[in-house]
């Protein structure tokens, strides 16, 4: 029977099509491999046979089989934080010192970091309230920390004198940085100076909470200022518009011109929060022997310095100017093909008709590739290429009761080619209400080496907002999803492949500048039409996405891209600019007008304030520069190793750090961050 015994005792009336297509779909998917069959459904859950039902604990914790173990795991963070402590400043130390910090960054950073991604992600109030609890006490323990003199002390002696333990290369390169952390935070300073970087920390905190707060606050406007037509365009509370965002795919002009002038229309509130915040960063600043915000955000970085950052930032400016005044004139002629108007393009302009210019060029349909990329398929070839890239593979395992937060949770098993487990992803793809609207990667344990051989294996969560499967219908994604599957699939293998030493510089616990390069290298492999023809396929007859739709889908993700890098550098330099030297000589509208009409071709709107809706300024403060350094990294490794043959397998431990710092030099080279840049405006398509 083909609907099992649900049907016993109903009459069912079905078309002769609907048979046929339920049976084209069964036949289809009996050609899916386990990983594809899995998540081209619902997470199964063991069938459970035990009376008592058993709760392994979140993450297999067992301290969390309920929100009471967050307090259980602050208590034992704060046990071993105190004994850690006492060993570190003894005289009696017999171990590495720094083994014994790695050891308390790791007791901190499980609590924290587990606590963290439960704050934002658990549908249970009892465990979020559990969490954050938690959270804050970390944070309140760290803060204690940051200003153990004896301890910043007993860690400077062994860097500076050389430990009494034997060392190797990386003891003494993860010492420093450790010592670099402590001195950041002001403890090398006098008492007095000390309490003010501590208060100033704490400050800078809050007003960043409140400038982002501010940052996606919808701007409330009275119906009667606007023309009639415009009245129900947006939402409405009595006698308001509210404008929530900026409209940009709204096919009335006036209404994207009028959603940007409103949305972006400057409150003098949020400009007081951040002038609050950036006077108080540059303080800081001063306070531990920096000239500027910027010297002390980027010290440590690849780029290390705010001079060498904007020597880069210039440069590319400069190379893009000229194919991105071309892209610009593409859409000019879309313009004035719709609305018979030439000459000037705005703001509001460039998302709209950069989509039709996409459409009409290419003829991408959204809806119709999805049918090509259920989600199996996307697993399915992820999991070949990383065979193929490290000689690793993607298996599902069973999950536990109460080991995941929602029922809709897959959890994966990557290992290696001897079948031996390096790490776990928890991958949480489908939407659902009150659930976080971006996508992002969280690590809960960092991978490290353990004292009897062994490897502290990592453990992350990949968080998408992918329509979730029904009975009859995969998860199908767009050509965009796909993208950003991949992307923060390469933030996961990074943890994965890692293998670091120690936990403190494990996966993206690395300079913000380099964190995006695994992610983003992941991007040219989804564009590249070699890889996406290996697993993209009809979700019903299993179908090969056609040659015509592959080529279409390759160059229309290239269009675009020098203007797209032309806004990323604007937006950098405005951030390098804000960070700089304080007291501004000009108020902040005058420098984000000057900024923008200097580097980017579209010039400022009056009276409109962008960079009070610009949140990344709070958590990349002097570092927004980092995803187009990460971008031409990538872009090296991507033409250094894998231009002629996206398979071809990586010749490293795991093939991980190894080919990733190569590419590294190449890039912090003279000419290397740049050298392919151009190429990296957008991820290409290899023809």
């Amino acid at each position: 029977m083909l609907f099992g015994t649900m049907l016993v005792g109903r009459k069912v009336k079905c078309s002769l099509p609907r048979l046929l297509d339920v049976y084209l779909r069964r036949q289809s998917v009996t050609t899916w491999s386990p990983l594809a069959s899995a998540f081209n459904s619902r997470p199964s859950r063991k069938v459970n046979f035990s009376f008592s039902r058993d709760n392994v604990g979140l993450f297999g914790s067992a301290e969390l089989k309920d929100f009471y173990g967050f307090y259980a795991l602050k208590e034992r963070a704060v046990r071993e934080s105190e004994t850690l402590i006492a060993e570190a400043v003894s005289a009696d130390r017999k171990r590495k010192m720094v083994l014994i910090f790695d050891e308390l960054s790791d007791a901190l950073c499980r609590v924290a970091d587990l606590a963290e991604f439960i704050r934002v992600a658990h549908p249970n109030l009892n465990y979020t309230s559990a969490a954050e609890d938690a959270s804050s006490n970390i944070a309140g323990l760290v803060e204690k920390l940051n200003t153990n003199v004896r301890l910043y002390e007993s860690l400077k002696q062994s860097v500076q004198d050389g430990d009494r333990c034997d060392v190797d290369e990386v003891d003494e390169y993860v010492a420093k940085l450790f010592l670099f952390d402590f001195e950041q935070c002001g403890i090398h300073l006098a008492a007095e100076k000390r309490k003010k970087v501590v208060a100033l920390n704490e400050q800078i905190l809050k007003t960043g909470a409140l400038f982002m707060e501010g940052a996606h606050q919808p701007t409330v406007v009275r119906k009667s200022a606007l023309p009639e037509k415009l009245h129900y365009c947006f939402a409405t509370d009595d006698d308001n518009a509210v404008v929530n965002g900026l409209h940009s795919d709204n096919h009335n002009e006036l209404v994207r011109e009028a959603a940007y002038r409103i949305y972006l229309y400057p409150h003098e509130q949020q400009q007081s929060k951040l002038l609050s915040l950036l006077q108080d960063r540059s303080e800081l600043a001063h306070l531990c022997g920096f000239p500027t915000y910027a010297h002390r955000a980027i010290k440590g970085t690849m780029a290390e310095t705010p001079e060498a950052v904007m020597e880069f930032l210039e440069s590319l400016a400069e190379q893009v100017r000229l194919p991105a005044g071309k892209d610009l004139d593409v859409l000019r002629k879309y313009k004035s093909k719709r609305t018979g108007i030439t000459g000037q393009l705005w703001p509001w302009d460039l998302p709209y008709y950069s989509a039709i210019a996409k459409h009409a060029r290419h003829k991408v349909d959204h809806a119709e590739f999805s049918k090509y990329f259920p989600l199996g398929a996307c697993m399915e070839g992820l999991d070949s290429l990383f065979r193929s890239l490290y000689g690793v593979s993607l298996l599902t395992e069973a999950v536990e009761e109460g080991e995941v937060w929602s029922a809709d949770v897959y959890k994966l098993a990557v290992k290696d080619e001897e079948d031996k487990v390096l790490g776990y992803i928890y991958c949480d793809f489908f939407e659902r209400s009150n659930k976080p609207q971006q996508d992002c990667h969280f690590t809960i344990r960092g991978g490290r080496e353990l004292s009897d051989g062994s490897y502290q294996l990592p453990i992350v969560v990949l968080m998408l907002n992918l329509p979730a499967p029904s009975w009859s219908l995969p998860s199908l994604l767009t050509p965009g999803m796909v993208e950003n599957l991949f992307h923060e699939m390469g933030h996961a293998m990074h943890s994965m492949l890692g293998r670091t030493k120690y936990q403190h510089v494990t996966g993206t616990r690395c300079s913000t500048d380099f964190a995006e390069v695994p992610s983003v290298l992941m991007e040219y492999f989804a564009s590249d039409h070699r890889v996406i023809s290996s697993f993209a396929r009809h979700y019903k007859t299993g179908e090969a996405l056609p040659q015509e739709m592959l080529a279409s889908l390759c160059t229309s993700r290239s269009m675009f891209g020098a203007c797209e890098t032309q806004l990323q550098v604007f937006y950098s330099i405005l951030d390098q600019r804000l960070h700089g030297n304080l007291p501004l000589e000009t108020g902040l509208t005058d420098i984000l007008t000057e900024t923008q009409n200097t580097y980017y071709s579209i010039p400022h709107v009056p009276h409109t304030a962008w960079h009070l809706r610009f949140a990344h300024l709070v958590g990349y403060g002097a570092k927004y520069y980092s995803y187009l350094m990460s971008r031409a990294v990538a872009s090296s490794i991507w033409h250094e190793c894998f231009v002629d043959d996206p398979f071809s397998a990586v010749e490293s431990h795991y093939g991980s750090d190894l080919w990733l710092w190569k590419a590294t030099d190449l890039a912090a080279s003279d000419t290397g961050a740049t050298c392919w840049l151009m190429a990296a405006a957008s991820p290409r398509c290899v023809s």
